[in-house]
């Protein structure tokens, strides 16, 4: 009777000691997943803001007006 309760003693204690260390890795790869989609998040929006820059830069130039283009001259066939 006291081997069963000794063995059930180590097993739950072995059960603790795994859960203790599941739960820290969890938390790592949890704090990992956040920095990282913080990470990406400011690389997002410091993209979008200069694609926003260069967007209004083009729209403020004025338009280049376009030269009178001139006529090709037409194939001759044969």
């Amino acid at each position: 009777m006291q081997e069963r309760a000794e063995a059930s003693f180590k097993r739950k204690e072995v059960q603790a000691r795994e859960a203790t260390k599941a739960m820290a890795d969890y938390q790592a790869a949890t704090a990992a997943t956040r920095e990282k989609t913080a990470r990406l998040r400011q690389l997002r929006l410091a993209k979008e803001a200069t694609d926003r820059a260069a967007a209004e830069q083009a729209a403020a130039k004025p338009a280049k007006p376009k030269s009178a283009a001139k006529p090709k001259a037409a194939k001759k066939r044969r």
